[in-house]
């Protein structure tokens, strides 16, 4: 029953928009699970395969190598093609990717299937974003990029603990094999309910690649690279950090990484809402929450409660992306795909640049609070990046309330 003053013609709009991103949501959930999850799955194909864990985690580093290659091609490339045509093919890609890592009969085809597994994820999200966006309208883009993202945030919660408990007990293999079974359907289910799009009448792979002489473009870029890398310095480490500092159960890892999942959720939620018309404070709130949440973190360790909100709050701060992603969409002009891949892309640069830091300062004895200290260093260094962004909106002409 609808409401009096809603139309039906307005109601089935809605109801149709709906179900849209949650079928894009899937897409991501099933790209989330499949990336996280084979971070805790690494010691069972480690062991099948007779591999060292360190060279297993090849495996790990050929996904990333994989989601940075294939960002900005992929983009480039399929930026004059139909938007659900391409979504459509870059779910199929990743469905396949992960059927051949549970087929993997050996180390270096499972790399290679990982590093396949990869391509398709930062154009996946990128332009699922902007095709959401496009059939949200403008006043509602924020909550569409949000929901989009829900997914990714979702997968930490249920995804990835369900796919590693299979795989503990049921095989490694299982694993990867039940998100390659949901990326198929969410390939359905896309091509079911998605309307046809054309491309952007003004997109070419030339054109796109101007994004990368784009001054905002890039410094919103390297706001995620640096400033998200404080989330993945503390992340990595935490569980090596719980076990060594703490005398509580090896499951409370499980439950406070799922708490972790759900202040990222809701963190997703809240930026959504946070940025329509104000991105710019939103990515500001944000950042400095996350910095925050760090140093939290860093007096927190070996206190089992307070290391728990400590990761719930700074899952809240990882709605960052959901203004950077969005704030893109402003300043990329015609490099629209490209700019909103390589968000992906730059988000994965911040999982390296983290943990490497953090890996550093544990290497040099500095014991495992210094991983919260990397986060707050990382966090001040986006909230400087920041401020260049804030210069750089003062040297240019904006529409009202965009970015601001």
């Amino acid at each position: 029953m609808t409401r009096p003053n809603a139309s039906p013609s307005a109601t089935d709009a809605t109801h149709s928009l709906a179900v849209i991103i949650f079928w894009l949501s899937s897409g991501a959930f099933a790209i989330g699970a499949g990336e996280f999850a084979a971070m805790s799955l690494l010691p069972y194909f480690a062991s099948e395969f007779h591999a060292s864990e360190a060279v297993a985690g090849h495996a790990i580093s050929a996904y990333a190598l994989g989601v940075v290659i294939g960002a900005p091609l992929i983009a480039m490339f399929a930026s004059r093609l139909p938007r659900k045509h391409v979504l459509l093919a870059l779910m199929g890609v990743f469905a396949v990717g992960n059927l051949l890592t549970a087929l993997a009969p050996s180390m270096w085809t499972m790399d290679l299937a990982r590093f396949l597994s990869g391509l398709p994820h930062g154009a996946f999200f990128g332009i699922a974003m902007l095709f959401a966006a496009d059939i949200a309208g403008r006043d509602r883009r924020a909550q569409a990029v949000s929901q989009v993202i829900l997914g990714l945030a979702i997968a930490n919660i249920v995804g990835v603990p369900a796919v590693n408990y299979l795989g503990q007990e049921l095989g490694w293999r299982l694993g990867f094999a039940m998100v390659a079974a949901l990326a198929c359907i969410t390939v359905v289910m896309v091509w079911r309910t998605a309307p046809y799009k054309g491309p952007h009448p003004d997109a070419h792979p030339l054109a796109e690649i101007d994004a990368f002489r784009n001054r905002d473009v890039l410094l919103t870029l390297a706001m995620g690279a640096i400033g998200f890398g404080g989330m993945f310095a503390v992340y990595t480490y935490f569980s090596a950090a719980f076990l060594a500092t703490t005398n509580a159960p090896a499951w409370g890892v499980s439950v406070i990484l799922m708490i972790f999942g759900v202040g990222s959720t809701l963190g997703n939620i809240v930026a959504g809402a946070l940025s329509g018309g104000r991105l710019l404070k939103a990515a500001l709130a944000l950042q400095i929450l996350l910095g925050v949440a760090s140093g939290f973190y860093a007096f927190s360790v070996g206190n089992v409660i307070l290391m728990g909100a400590s990761l719930f709050v700074i899952g809240l701060g990882g709605g960052l992306v959901v203004p950077l992603q969005t704030r893109l969409m402003d300043v990329a002009g015609n490099a629209q795909t490209l700019a909103a891949a390589m968000n992906h892309a730059a988000f994965n640069m911040a999982n390296a640049l983290g943990p490497w830091l953090a890996g550093m300062a544990l290497t040099a004895g500095w014991g495992w609070r210094a991983t919260g200290g990397v986060g707050v260093a990382l966090s001040l260094g986006g909230i400087v990046i920041w401020m260049a962004m804030r210069w750089s909106d003062g040297r240019r002409p904006v529409e009202t309330g965009a970015t601001a």
